[in-house]
């Protein structure tokens, strides 16, 4: 039986926020504001103690957040650990969004509960395909995590990723530009199950939020149709390859480019990102 709800979380403040200038650290931790907003995002989530996967995007600060967040069920449930899932780090290939190797993560996490086993060479390498910041690229691995989450047999699971993949993971673009290059805020949660209202959502591994949690965080308004969410999905992906966060596409050697971004979203990403609207 695939998974009752998917605890979606946006990672708490890194250095990366603080400023634009700090887009070029590479893989950046938390700041002392984001470690209190974990601790206090773990006594906001209801029934913390039923989690029974953790799956966190590579990131150093993605670990960090799902470990500070949930370190007192770590704590209760030793067997438990944090499953790092390369399909779910974020979509740009600034050094903020650039990981670290394998072996650098296995030194600074050996004494804490993190499974790496998922990982390999390449896993961080944003300049080719699966990783690079192309729409396609990200919807396609955004789908495999869906997947690979919908296989698993635990019940209640949190995920822990980033604000921009949160919206091609979601399919939801609601006030994609509130924060930079995201509606999320830090350390937000929503919570979602898979959408098998039509065969395509079925097939596509869709999720779809739950009343509750939409409730919480939006009171009654009412849900953006399919179109509206396709339009903002043109609008948002066009914007973040203006502004050098995304590309349009791989050049026919595989690797990107290092010249300027492409200011224009191609004809394939921007449909392949209105389907998933």
């Amino acid at each position: 039986m695939p998974p009752q709800h998917l605890t979606l979380i946006r990672h708490a403040q890194g250095f990366h926020n603080l400023c634009e200038a700090n887009h070029q650290l590479r893989d950046p931790r938390l700041t002392e504001l984001g470690e209190q907003q974990c601790r206090e995002l773990s006594s906001k989530i209801p029934n913390l103690a039923s989690f029974d996967l953790i799956v966190a995007s590579p990131i150093k600060r993605t670990i960090y957040t799902a470990l500070y967040t949930f370190a007192t069920l770590l704590k209760q449930r030793p067997d438990l650990r944090i499953i790092a899932l390369p399909d779910l780090q974020e979509t740009s290939a600034l050094p903020c969004d650039t990981g670290s190797d394998i072996p650098d993560l296995i030194e600074e996490f050996k004494h804490h509960p993190v499974d790496f086993s998922l990982l390999s060479d390449g896993w961080n390498e944003k300049t080719t395909a699966p990783f690079a910041p192309v729409p396609s690229l990200i919807l396609a691995r955004a789908k495999r995590a869906r997947e690979w989450l919908r296989t698993r047999e635990e019940k209640e699971i949190a995920v822990v990723t980033h604000g921009g993949f949160l919206h091609f993971f979601t399919g939801d673009w609601t006030d994609h530009s509130i924060f930079t290059g995201t509606g999320w805020a830090n350390c937000e949660y929503r919570v979602y199950s898979l959408d098998n209202s039509t065969a395509a959502k079925t097939a596509d591994a869709a999720l779809v939020e739950t009343g509750e949690s939409r409730l919480r965080r939006k009171g009654h308004e009412i849900p953006l149709t399919e179109a509206e969410q396709r339009n903002l999905a043109d609008a948002a992906t066009s914007a973040w390859v203006a502004n050098g966060f995304l590309k349009t596409t791989l050049p026919t050697n595989g690797t990107t480019d290092g010249g300027e971004l492409e200011r224009v979203v191609s004809q394939e990403g921007a449909k392949q990102v209105s389907a998933q609207a």
